[in-house]
């Protein structure tokens, strides 16, 4: 089972998370940052009924997720367990204030978007993996799964009788996030994306100042 503590700062990455998707998919006009799968699919249709803008901007938001997914590991793997998570916060902060600044200067979604994108691939490598469930992420496909995987073990007695439900709150806290994110927009506007870049930030804040001493060898 995954520790309550690492459990609830995993739940509300995830819930920011689905906040700044849900914004960025009305600003984007039913495209979106994180939700790789929906943006693949997206592009296949795309090129299959030659719809090159499309697929320029959905092809566009894919290769930015994984190109802020390489360089968020890197900077994990590079900094180590003292400074990689303050390193990867920082990252997806500066995505956001990227993407508000774009926004502010007049450029078109379609642009400053694909910051978020970045950030967006970059957050999942924040959280290290502790216990069984996958924290801290931006999609929760493979994490749906799991819980119902689990439970089937559980009903066997081959798996914790309420680890799948930790699973499940992974999901509804992708769910909140969206919801909340909606909400936002309707009354913020795309300004509504300072809710979860002030989360990001006290992360990033609260990662500084607990970081260990130094890391035995």
């Amino acid at each position: 089972m995954t520790p309550t503590p690492h459990l609830s700062l995993g739940l509300l990455l995830t819930a920011s998370a689905g906040f700044a998707d849900v914004v960025s998919f009305i600003e984007l006009g039913g495209h979106f940052t994180s939700f790789v799968s929906g943006n693949t699919t997206q592009l296949g249709d795309a090129l299959a009924l030659g719809t090159w803008s499309v697929a320029l901007l959905t092809g566009s938001l894919v290769s930015l997720f994984f190109v802020g997914s390489l360089v968020g590991s890197l900077l994990g793997l590079l900094a180590g367990p003292r400074w990689g998570s303050s390193l990867v916060t920082a990252l997806v902060v500066l995505s956001f204030l990227a993407t508000l600044i774009g926004a502010a200067l007049g450029s078109p979604p379609r642009q400053f978007m694909l910051f978020l994108a970045a950030g967006a691939g970059a957050q999942n490598a924040i959280l290290p993996s502790t216990g069984s469930v996958r924290l801290g992420t931006t999609f929760v496909t493979g994490t749906l799964f799991a819980a119902g995987q689990d439970l089937a073990r559980a009903l066997r007695g081959l798996a914790p009788p309420w680890r799948w439900a930790q699973h499940l709150l992974v999901w509804f806290s992708l769910l909140l996030g969206g919801l909340l994110g909606g909400l936002g927009y309707a009354g913020l506007g795309l300004n509504a994306l300072l809710v979860p870049g002030a989360i990001y930030l006290g992360f990033l804040i609260a990662f500084i100042a607990r970081r260990p001493a130094k890391v035995m060898a």
